[in-house]
């Protein structure tokens, strides 16, 4: 699960900047979005299946299971975006309807489970409880789904001009929100101990890709 997460991660931490996407070209890049949503799907679905026997139990284990099935949910929706941004173009009418529509919906979910793993993990008030395995990886994949959610409000088309409300905003939000999944992967990775494995399938580690960095 987590190696998945981390190489989902990296793709999408690559993809936006303009230095890769003129080395490979814009359909490589596209490519790379795919292939990184795929990967996150597959973390997607053994998170769920890991948090899948203990979702009638305590309150830990019913918020981990929603929070799993949520985000899946949305990494199928980025599966669809990434897929139609490999066929769509920008300055095509449909752009909206077909790509961002499912972006918009995926960044919803993983904002919704972000929210729910943040509210069950140890606290303080509104900050992270110190001193446990992991204790900061709610909060950190909690930013991450946040700057995706603002990555899929920079990189909305209008439909008028087939142009981006901010196309470097959307870029260097994808890329930092994947840097912080990037870092909740490689922190379950590093996990050793029990507690450390229970704290690690509490929280995504994920988020989805917004489709304007793969117009195809």
């Amino acid at each position: 699960m987590s190696w998945a997460f981390a190489v989902g991660s990296v793709c999408f931490l690559v993809g936006p900047f303009p230095g890769y996407a003129d080395l490979v070209g814009p359909r490589a890049d596209a490519v790379t979005f795919f292939v990184g949503s795929l990967f996150f799907t597959t973390g997607g679905g053994l998170q769920a299946w890991l948090a899948a026997p203990a979702r009638h139990h305590r309150l830990a284990g019913r918020a981990a299971w929603w929070t799993a099935a949520v985000q899946f949910a949305g990494t199928l929706f980025f599966n669809v975006t990434t897929f139609r941004a490999l066929q769509t173009a920008l300055s095509e009418p449909d752009y909206d309807r077909l790509v961002w529509r499912p972006d918009a919906f995926g960044s919803i979910c993983f904002l919704v489970s972000g929210v729910i793993a943040y509210v069950a993990s140890d606290r303080r008030g509104w900050w992270p409880a110190r001193g446990t395995p992991g204790w900061w990886a709610a909060g950190v994949n909690l930013l991450g789904c946040v700057l995706f959610g603002i990555s899929a409000v920079a990189g909305f088309v209008v439909p008028a001009s087939g142009s981006e409300l901010d196309q470097a905003a959307a870029n260097w939000t994808t890329s930092a929100g994947a840097a912080c999944f990037l870092a909740c992967a490689l922190g379950a990775l590093r996990a050793v101990s029990p507690e450390a494995g229970e704290a690690a399938t509490r929280g995504p580690g994920v988020t989805g890709y917004h489709a304007n960095r793969g117009d195809g």
